[in-house]
């Protein structure tokens, strides 16, 4: 990005920044790097809680150093991929910063992908490393054949607790998990990391800011699964950013980790923004509101942030009734619109529950890592996601076009700044669409996003100017599902919407025209047609409901007309 001096575009918003600076100077080495700075500054501190245990910064970083040791002993070499398809666990943590101290590129794959998405995104990324719990193995062993993957790493939950933990995970969960064959062509984490051990050579690797770090993804323009290309900048860019807009934060604080590393927001904001900055990671592997509220009240934690999913679930746990939240510095709310009677209620709750502070909303996109603009803590307006972060620059152009438009004028989105994505990886038409250059001379994130910015610079989202469902937080891209469901020898034709949910804001719902010649039953139908979704689509973007149809409705250009499926839908839950 050009200096911030010589910048000439229109930033209503800098005169509203409350205290909070306009430019910061950032980091110019690697994740890893940075991390270990921390560590010789902060070694006593506590890096990361993970049911029960604790981690000190010293320790962690000899964690990573050891599992780092052990990638270089397999053959991982600069610029290679290794896939981390885990959830928030403590080996995951490890090996996301191992792999970017041996200047590899982390591949970072959903667990509960479709095997068809996990093959998409191993083949993506050129992937030769995979680390996944030993519970997916079946998914890696069905597709290992195609794929190039030279070494399969599985571990296991119990593998971060204490030997007593152990026992209590294996009689609650670890028993219920298919054991894995015995001649399976695998290796098991902890001797992946004693065979490290025996390798003396180098295996850090000098890796510079604007060099490639990680693969997140996310759905494209088509729905297709895009692979995004992020650098140590972007990530680093983000911590500072993130601090810079909380002076409230101190080294120490506690962070509640729940967004999942796979996922920017996980990943960027509750991981590596407090792991950068002396924060302390509280480590939650999936999200369940009665032990979410155990660990509010157990740990006291200084920030959390969550979909909006996760504040409405909250609100219904009458065990949070008498919690006291003045631990509370901040929570953020991103991924997905957070209603404005949601914000009205939690922020009640949190004023009920001796917490100072209001729900604070933010906006982004994966190709920004996560969020690139947040609500002052200082000011709020009613409906906007806020001000855009230190050097990061937003305007709202008439879609379609690199026309700003008036103040108070909707249009699409765009950004630009130190966070910005630097490609989709094997795909530049999809990046040239994304990353383009206006005639101011900088290159502007399109998001394919509707919003509009006030005359102090506050942006308001609208709504997605593509096509999109959101379901308990995740995107999910309906002409993905369409193409799985047309592809079945029962289909005709398909088409899937999103419909109103209390707690999901939007659950998957399927409308399908049958083959003229099909003799099955429509109940036979469905469960064949879901048993196959079962095998292809991801777990949260599974179809909760099969509706067939004679045909389905068209526009006068011969498209099917989704839209009027919504607003039918829709009716019905008025």
């Amino acid at each position: 990005m050009e200096a911030f001096e010589n910048l000439h575009v229109n930033a209503p918003w800098l005169k509203n920044l409350g205290g909070v600076p306009a430019h910061l100077d950032y980091y110019q080495g690697s994740m890893y790097d940075k991390v270990a700075e921390i560590a010789v500054n902060y070694p006593r501190y506590i890096a990361y809680d993970f049911m029960g245990g604790k981690v000190r910064y010293k320790d962690f970083i000899r964690k990573v150093d050891e599992c780092a040791r052990a990638l270089v002993a397999i053959g991982v070499k600069e610029g290679e991929s290794v896939t981390i398809c885990m959830p928030n666990a403590p080996q995951a943590v490890i090996m996301f910063y191992a792999v970017n101290k041996v200047g590899a590129i982390a591949n970072m794959v959903h667990p509960l992908s479709s095997e068809s998405e996990i093959e998409f995104c191993l083949r993506e990324s050129a992937s030769v490393v995979c680390l996944t719990l030993d519970q997916f193995y079946g998914k890696f062993a069905n597709i290992r054949g195609r794929v190039q993957l030279r070494s399969l790493i599985l571990t296991s939950i119990k593998d971060a607790l204490s030997p007593i933990k152990r026992k209590g995970y294996y009689l609650a969960e670890g028993r219920k998990v298919k054991k894995v064959p015995a001649n399976a062509e695998i290796v098991w984490w902890e001797k992946f990391l004693r065979d490290g051990a025996d390798y003396h050579g180098p295996y850090h690797v000098v890796r510079e800011a604007g060099d490639p770090a990680a693969i997140l993804y996310s759905g494209g323009t088509t729905g297709t699964m895009k692979g995004i290309l992020l650098s140590n900048l972007n990530f680093n860019a983000l911590g500072q950013q993130i601090i810079a807009t909380n002076p409230m934060f101190k080294p120490g604080d506690k962070m509640l980790a729940v967004m999942p590393i796979f996922h920017g927001f996980g990943l960027g904001v509750c991981i590596h923004s407090m792991l950068s900055q002396g924060g302390r990671c509280l480590l939650i592997p999936r999200f369940n509101p009665e032990s979410y509220a155990k660990l509010l009240k157990k740990h006291k934690p200084n920030f959390i942030a969550g979909v909006p999913t996760l504040y409405e679930a909250l609100l219904r746990l009458k065990t949070l009734k008498h919690v006291d939240l003045s631990c509370l510095k901040g929570v953020f709310s991103g991924g997905d619109s957070l209603s404005i009677e949601l914000k009205k209620r939690f922020d009640q709750f949190l004023a009920a529950h001796n917490a100072t502070i209001p729900v604070r909303e933010g906006y982004g996109t994966t190709e920004c890592v996560t969020a690139s603009c947040l609500t002052p803590s200082h000011w709020a307006k009613e409906g906007s996601i806020g001000l855009p972060f230190p050097d990061t620059f937003y305007k709202i152009v008439k879609p379609g076009s690199e026309e700003e438009v008036p103040y108070g004028a909707e249009g699409e989105i765009c950004l630009t700044g130190p966070t910005m994505m630097m490609e989709y990886i094997n795909n530049p038409e999809e990046t040239a669409n994304t990353l383009r250059r206006h005639p101011d001379g900088l290159t502007w994130l399109h998001t394919g996003d509707l919003g509009m910015m006030d005359v102090d610079g506050f942006i308001y989202f609208r709504q997605r100017i593509k096509r999109m469902i959101v379901t308990s937080g995740y995107n999910v891209y309906p002409s993905q599902i369409e193409n799985v469901l047309d592809a079945h020898e029962l289909v005709h034709m398909s088409c899937v919407i999103g419909v109103p949910d209390p707690y999901k804001m939007q659950r998957v719902v399927a409308f399908i025209v049958l083959k003229p010649d099909v003799k099955v039953s429509e109940d036979a139908a469905r469960e064949i047609l879901l048993a196959y979704c079962e095998k292809h689509v991801a777990k949260y973007a599974m179809p909760k409901e099969l509706h067939f149809r004679d045909s389905l409705p068209k526009t006068l250009v011969g498209k099917v007309a989704y839209r009027v499926l919504e607003e039918e839908e829709a009716k019905n839950y008025a």
